[in-house]
């Protein structure tokens, strides 16, 4: 059975999120990095001891997200072509009836959270944080300058909550009064 070919001309991509089953999001990854596929992990480092010795591992933040960049149409086949050998499922759009289609800005916007390489980042189900009941704000300065999201206080922190409605929100560490902006 062919593989679905990317479309590198298309102005259709998107970003789109997948679960994968059985913690095979790495192989899953490399498989459609090799097809020329963009994708994105929201990776966490771990410090393991292996034989006396400290070494910091990268691990998925979330053992079953991936975020691939192509088209509705190759996420439809790609999801029907992989089932045997990488199971794996589109998130959808419930009204739509349709793979759920994630905003560049948005997934900018969480790319770059998520990339800094902060070991306290916390990350949750979306609908876990009640998130739009804080103040939405710009961070303008520091590891986060430039990202948009809710305030909420969480063990009695200050954090910003970056989401991808429907699907995961992550909240930062502490974020400083004097690096929040208050957007209307």
């Amino acid at each position: 059975m062919p593989f679905p070919k990317p479309n590198p001309e298309s102005n259709d991509e998107h970003w789109y999120a997948l679960k994968v089953f059985y913690n095979r999001v790495l192989p899953v990854a490399q498989y459609l990095k090799q097809q020329g596929v963009q994708t994105y992990i929201p990776l966490r480092y771990t410090e393991a001891v292996v034989n006396g010795t400290r070494k910091i591992r990268q691990e998925p933040a979330v053992s079953s997200l991936l975020f691939v960049r192509q088209t509705e149409r190759y996420i439809m086949e790609l999801q029907n072509l992989m089932k045997a050998r990488f199971p794996l499922m589109a998130y959808f759009d419930r009204a739509l009836k349709r793979p759920a289609v994630i905003p560049d800005d948005e997934m900018r916007i969480f790319m770059q959270v998520t990339s800094t390489e902060d070991p306290n980042l916390e990350y949750y189900d979306d609908c876990a944080i009640k998130y739009k009941t804080g103040d939405k704000v710009r961070v303008t300065g520091g590891p986060f300058e430039g990202a948009e999201g809710y305030i909420k206080r969480i063990k009695g922190n200050r954090r910003l909550i970056v989401s991808i409605e429907g699907i995961i929100a992550v909240a930062t560490t502490y974020v400083p009064q004097c690096f929040l902006e208050k957007i209307e």
